[in-house]
């Protein structure tokens, strides 16, 4: 029997495109907002059905790395959550995290890929190095880099590093369940070649939560700061992974463009509304604020045009967000929403005839 997630009769609609006053298409799926202790707000679909997390769970992965390897610190924390689409600084950082280990390009098992940015894709090229692809510059390099100096610091093999049985990869699946709060229901391959767990979207939203109010609470006011990581409690199997949440949640808010790009969606939405952000492939996406309050969803159908327009208005809906402004909040919304166009205005323009909108299910919260 074929596992797995939920289906399109448990789904809700999300969000929906229309298009010069006609809806062409509609995205379903399913969402949850938890509050700081992990209970439901909003619920949406079926949220605890079982989802492959794809990058979303990154912070996960990068914890679990950098409690073995404490120098990964500052730019090179942020790049281990990364999905970059490799502008010059970011190939710079996981180079710089390689060199660290004493390994190199030719140490990382993800796959080549031309740099995103364009940018530095075409400087590349005008450097005359023909049409450049490698490792170094696929969107996970720096969560393989940060993996390959977890390896080293604790002596581990490198060749193996992806294998589910290397230390890494198991100190991550430790690291999962234990923010989660639930064995993963299925393990599979990441399109970057790493493991990747199912979650339900509720244990991915706890356990990005823990680690964002981990990582953005105080040491002075939280009684787990000097939490030893041999003595950790049963009841807080997490706590123990405060210092590295601590440096992750700093780097990340300190260089928000290290996480996707200058101007890219999760990197906007940390950099202006001060809310962690990250995206998923199909469709996949989890946002916390500092505070705790997080939220999970994936689009049925893979698409994540509408992610980011879902996720922040369900934590507006879920009073998740005060402090925001709406004109702040539309703003962002409009900016990392893409366009609905056809053909170009008078001024020869590209023309806008329509707009995502969240679907009828989120609209009628109150």
């Amino acid at each position: 029997m074929t596992r797995s997630t939920f289906v399109s009769a448990d789904a809700a609609e999300l969000a929906f495109v229309e298009r010069s006053g006609f809806v062409e298409s509609r995205h379903i799926g399913s969402a949850v907002v938890l509050d700081p202790d992990g209970s439901p707000l909003i619920s949406l679909g079926a949220p605890d059905a079982p989802v492959f997390t794809r990058s979303s769970l990154k912070p996960l992965q990068a914890i679990a790395a950098m409690s073995l390897a404490e120098q990964v610190t500052g730019t090179w924390a942020a790049l281990a959550t990364a999905s970059h689409k490799c502008e010059a600084g970011h190939a710079e950082a996981v180079a710089g995290m390689l060199e660290s280990a004493g390994l190199s390009v030719d140490d990382l098992r993800c796959p080549s890929a031309h740099p995103a940015d364009g940018a530095f894709r075409r400087s590349l090229q005008e450097a005359g190095t023909g049409d450049p692809t490698s490792p170094l510059y696929f969107n996970c390099s720096g969560k393989h880099a940060a993996f390959l100096m977890a390896a080293t610091a604790i002596g581990a093999e490198t060749a193996s590093y992806l294998e589910p049985g290397h230390p890494v990869q198991a100190r991550i699946a430790e690291v999962v369940e234990a923010f989660a709060g639930e064995t993963p229901a299925a393990l599979g391959t990441d399109g970057c070649g790493a493991p990747v767990f199912a979650l339900s979207l509720t244990g991915l939203a706890r356990g990005i939560g823990r680690v964002v109010r981990l990582g953005c609470t105080d040491a002075d006011a939280d009684p787990t700061g000097d939490a030893d990581p041999g003595t950790t409690s049963a009841t807080e199997p997490f706590a123990s992974f405060t210092p590295a949440a601590r440096t992750l949640m700093g780097a990340v808010f300190a260089e928000p463009w290290a996480i996707e790009g200058h101007g890219r969606p999760n990197s906007t939405v940390i950099d202006r509304l001060g809310i962690f952000a990250k995206g998923g492939a199909e469709g996949v996406i989890v946002m916390s604020t500092k505070a705790g309050y997080s939220v999970a969803l994936k689009c049925l159908d893979g698409s994540s045009r509408a992610t980011g327009l879902v996720a922040l208005t369900l934590l507006r809906k879920a009073g998740a967000i005060p402090d925001i402004s709406d004109d702040l909040l539309g703003e962002v919304i409009a900016e990392i929403t893409e366009s609905v166009t056809g053909g170009i205005d008078s001024e020869g323009r590209t023309a806008v005839v329509g707009q995502i909108n969240v679907g009828e299910d989120i609209a009628r919260i109150r």
